[in-house]
């Protein structure tokens, strides 16, 4: 069964605490925290995200699930762990200076206390994640341009998640694959038999008149069949 992520990124300021209980009451399984610098991506999120991740921390027991979509990755790292998140992810293309400091940034997160993820954009190889699968948690496989919401899912990406989940059976590894981008009824069936574990949803679940049917229906969809 797939795990939800709900992206809170469309959420309206003045409906956010209603809205955040109700997703909790829907049994989504954490809230995905879209932090953009204006950098990295065109949009700033910044100061919303962080003042939501604040109002989540005190009203639910839900894991932060932290996408940091910036150039700084360390700056964002120390202030988003003071906030105990389940998992912090970062992009690896957004990190100068090679191996050394992916590892160092891993570490990082891990010695804080909450579990790696590295997050690929569309046009970017597993190759390039392959050396780091066996120190962290999860990866995060963007199934859209990142930086805004309401994009169609990317179809080929998925061919990188049957790569991901092959590749981590063959060796021995053990993580978790998330999709994000463009997931619905009918991409998340997609993204799910392709071997994600964990699916963000965002447009799809924030703009439904019922989080609970939604996550529901999500939650079932079917894994592919180990080959």
């Amino acid at each position: 069964m797939s795990e939800i992520s709900a992206s809170i990124l469309s959420v309206k300021k003045e409906n956010a605490i209603k809205t955040f209980y109700n997703l909790e009451t829907a049994k989504v399984n954490y809230f995905h925290i879209d932090v953009m610098d204006g950098k990295f991506v065109e949009s700033n999120t910044i100061r919303d995200m962080k003042d939501y991740s604040l109002t989540i921390s005190h009203i639910t027991n839900l894991g932060l699930d932290v996408h940091l979509m910036v150039k700084n990755v360390d700056e964002f790292i120390d202030e988003y762990l003071n906030l105990t998140p389940e998992y912090i992810t970062f992009h690896i293309e957004a990190v100068d200076g090679g191996k050394d400091n992916i590892e160092k940034i891993i570490k990082k997160i891990k010695d804080g206390g909450s579990k790696v993820g590295i997050a690929i954009s569309p046009n970017t190889s597993i190759d390039t994640i392959k050396p780091f699968l066996k120190y962290i948690h999860m990866i995060l496989i963007m199934t859209v341009e990142p930086g805004k919401g309401g994009q169609k899912l990317i179809s080929k990406t998925l061919t990188k998640v049957k790569e991901l989940k092959k590749y981590m059976r063959e060796n021995n590894l053990d993580f978790n694959i998330e999709v994000d981008g463009g997931i619905n009824d009918i991409t998340a069936d997609e993204a799910v038999k392709a071997g994600a574990d964990i699916l963000v949803v965002g447009s799809y679940l924030i703009k439904s008149k019922d989080y609970a049917s939604v996550v529901r229906k999500l939650k079932k969809m079917e894994e592919i069949e180990d080959e």
